[in-house]
Parts: C-alpha cells; structure tokens; sequence
C-alpha cells in the first residue's frame, strides 16, 4: 500500500515555517518548544501577504451542516485580515452564525443581505466594520433572510441579484479599477442547503471554498454539491472553480480521520490544502464570546492552523 504525499502537519511542526520569523527565536529541540514559539509570534503578529491584483470571490459551501463551514469562513476571513488582506464576509446563512462570531449586531432592522438581494439596497449601504479586527468588514444577515428564498421566486433575474450587488461595489476589482481601498476577498458563508440563496453566491463567486469534515458522512454529500457546481457552471457561471478544499474536525487519532483526509486528496489532488484543521475546544467556544478563533486565543492550535491554511490558500491564489 502506497502512502500519500501529503502529510497533515499540528501547531508544533508548523512553527517556524509561517514566515519572517526572526531567527533568534528558533528552537528546534522539542515540539513544546515550537509551539512556543509559534504562540509568541501568533500574538505579537505576522508579516503581511502581498495583496491579489484584483478582488478574489469565494463562496464557502457545502450542504451538509456541521463540517464547520460557517466557523472556516469567519476564521479564514479574520486570518487573511490579520495577514494585512483588506476582507469582507457577506452572511448568507438566516441563522446569521458569522454575524454572531464577528460580534456584528444582526437583530432585525439593522441593514443586512435580505435589504440587498430582496430591496436592492447598495451593498456598501449594508456593510460595517468590524471592531475586533482591522481590515474586516460584514455583511450581516437577520432573521428576515429566512423568508428571502420565497421572495426572490418573483423577482426578475433572481440568482443574479448577489453578484450585480458585488460587482456594483466601487471598491470590489482590480488594483487599476478599485486602488489601493481595494477589497483583497468576499467570503460568502452559505446556508447548509441548495436553494437560492446558495445559488445566488454560486453565481457571484469565481472560486469555492469547500470545507470537508474528516469523517465518512461528510463525503456522501460532496457527490450532489459537485453536481451543483456543474450545473451553474454551465448555465449561469462559467467563471466558477472549486479551488479550495479545508479538511476540518481532523482528529490525528483515528484511521477514519486519516482514511477520509488521504481519500479526498487523492481525488482532488492539489486543490486540497495541506493544512488540517484539528478539532479543537478554542474554535468551538470562540462564538459564544463574540469572537473568532484568532482573537481569543491566537496562539492555540486551532487559530495558528486557520493562520497557515489562510496563507497557504492566499498564496496558492497568486502563483
């Protein structure tokens, strides 16, 4: 039996290759010393990424609920924020999650994606800014996005209405069109279902960003959201690519963890990335805290493998 090439690396073995560390901290003689280390530079900040030549689109997806879909897109999003990326998350998902761990208020009549894709409101008019971390901005979604998939059935051009409202955006393009107030990545969380609201994202999205959970279950459902993606790429998004793929919930442990991370990246090759992302109580508990993984504990393993998976996919972006 051949093993595979990847290899799915912890917060020790990745200390030390996030870049621009100073020398004198290196210490390779134990992993508790590398995971010191890693600790010290994730709170007293990393070198910032060179910026894309144009805004990058990304819709995080996948059906099935539960394989940490919305906590990848607010912790890849406050990740590449604190690698000096200018980033915004539109929450597309009614139970607004995302809106709730970036502490953005979400209740009702605070503007929001249903006052965008049902009103036509500016989405510059719904964003704000995030006050935990600099460089992020929020679209939050109320619970009045619950009743959005019945009322876009009637609108004209209803799939459409999410990217006219992206690329309406003057800050949404390339260097030469938007400047340097340029936005760097939109992440659009999705609800865990196929409907309009996930269409409408699938359709403003150049590139998808697909979290797997490593256990079995996950992986049935892949099939019909792959079907998805044909679909529209066919008829309404020639655009689209599924350029990333995070393996979430890895539990180094078990040979179920390690069977689902090596089939998947068997099959998908190098749009998955390296990095894992380990199961962890910080991610988990970051939420009810208002926070992200990466502002409540930085140094923990969960916030330095989201850190390494957010450079990994930013640079592979870029080559």
């Amino acid at each position: 039996m051949t093993t595979s090439p990847f290899t799915v690396r912890t917060a020790a073995q990745m200390a030390g290759q996030l870049g621009g560390e100073p020398d004198a901290l290196h210490d390779s003689t134990t992993p508790l010393a590398r995971a010191a280390e890693s600790t010290i530079l994730a709170r007293t900040g990393r070198p910032p990424l060179p910026r894309p030549h144009a805004t990058r689109v990304l819709v995080v997806a996948n059906q099935k609920g539960g394989v940490g879909k919305t906590t990848s897109t607010v912790n890849m999003a406050a990740a590449l924020a604190q690698l000096g990326q200018r980033v915004l998350v539109i929450d597309l998902d009614p139970q607004g999650n995302a809106s709730t761990a970036l502490s953005i208020p979400h209740h009702r009549g605070v503007p929001s994606t249903y006052d965008m894709l049902v009103e036509g409101v500016p989405l510059a008019d719904v964003m704000q800014e995030s006050e935990e971390v600099s460089g992020l901005f929020v679209v939050p979604a109320t619970i009045d996005l619950a009743g959005a998939e019945i009322e876009l059935v009637s609108l004209v051009a209803r799939e459409n209405r999410l990217h006219r409202a992206i690329q309406a955006h003057p800050q949404i393009g390339s260097a030469h069109e938007a400047g340097e107030d340029r936005l760097d990545y939109v992440l659009v969380d999705c609800p865990p279902s196929l409907g309009l609201l996930t269409l409408n994202a699938l359709v403003a999205g150049a590139e998808m960003l697909i979290p797997i959970q490593a256990e079995y279950y996950a992986l049935e459902g892949l099939g019909q959201l792959l079907e998805t993606v044909d679909m529209v790429k066919a008829h309404l998004n020639p655009r689209l690519v599924v350029s990333t793929i995070l393996i979430t919930m890895y539990d180094g442990r078990t040979r179920l963890a390690a069977g689902v991370a090596e089939e998947v990246r068997e099959h998908f090759g190098e749009q998955v990335l390296r990095t894992s992302i380990p199961r962890s109580v910080r991610v988990s508990e970051a939420p009810s805290y208002g926070q992200t993984v990466m502002t409540y504990d930085p140094g923990s393993p969960g916030a330095l493998c989201y850190l390494e998976a957010a450079r990994e996919m930013a640079t592979k972006g870029t080559r």
